[in-house]
């Protein structure tokens, strides 16, 4: 039991910026804790849920973007950073060395802010449709947790586009530790109450976006991964907030 719960430690320091003391001697390899990643993605979630419990009363945009708010802190909007950069370099470069060049760069461009604007408005409006703040919270929860299932996905059938980087280390993850990733995952998606669509829509554009990093960069780099967090994070508040609607 140790072994898994220094894994789990493991993935929400990777993840996230929460404190989860310091692991002991031997700290597990990267690639052990993979199939963490959607326990880490709840536990990420957790100060956005109850934030939004906090703040029901006040209108569902500000209750949303509070939650918002708090979900970044936790992560220290590690994912954030990630659509950033991808959206400047594979918007930005012509040619594959310049878009990992611009990646690498920590100043933000043009692409990288209107994709910010874009996730952060589509996320928030996303939670302000929610039904009432319980169902917000599982969403919030849920989609913590599949948004980050498919990670270890990536990095099993890609190759690194940057050797060296922190996700070239993380690489080398196993079937067992990638079918664990899914199978948390799918949890994730029943929790938001609307699982296979949810599951489905994600699926989609995860190994969308995955192609795509494929034929621009050649594989993936910790960026992409942050940027596949946040649009398939996206796309399941897309199709809640589709579901949660009713019709005219």
């Amino acid at each position: 039991m140790a072994p898994r719960w220094n894994e789990i430690r493991l993935a929400v320091m990777l993840l996230t910026r929460l404190p989860v003391g310091r692991l002991p001697e031997p700290v597990p390899p990267l690639p052990s804790a993979a199939w963490a990643y959607p326990v880490a993605g709840l536990v990420a979630a957790l100060p956005a849920a109850l934030v939004f419990w906090a703040a029901q009363g006040l209108p569902p945009l500000m209750a949303a973007l509070l939650a918002l708010a708090a979900g970044s802190l936790a992560t220290g909007a590690l994912h954030e950073d990630g659509l950033a950069d991808v959206a400047d370099g594979f918007g930005g470069g012509t040619t594959r060395d310049r878009k990992l060049e611009i990646m690498k760069d920590s100043r933000i461009g043009s692409y990288g802010a209107l994709a910010l604007l874009l996730s952060l408005g589509l996320r928030i409006s996303g939670l302000a449709a929610a039904p009432d703040a319980t169902i917000g919270m599982a969403a919030l929860i849920g989609l913590g947790m599949a948004s980050r299932a498919g990670l270890p996905s990536i990095m099993c059938i890609l190759p690194t586009a940057r050797p060296g980087g922190l996700g070239a280390s993380a690489g080398g993850i196993s079937l067992p530790s990638t079918l664990a990733a899914m199978a948390l995952g799918l949890v994730g998606a029943l929790v938001t109450g609307h699982g296979l669509a949810v599951l489905l829509a994600m699926v989609i554009v995860g190994t969308g976006f995955a192609l795509t990093c494929r034929r621009q960069i050649g594989g993936y780099t910790g960026d992409t991964l942050g940027a596949t967090q946040q649009i398939t994070e996206i796309a399941g508040w897309i199709v809640l907030a589709a579901l949660w609607t009713p019709a005219p």
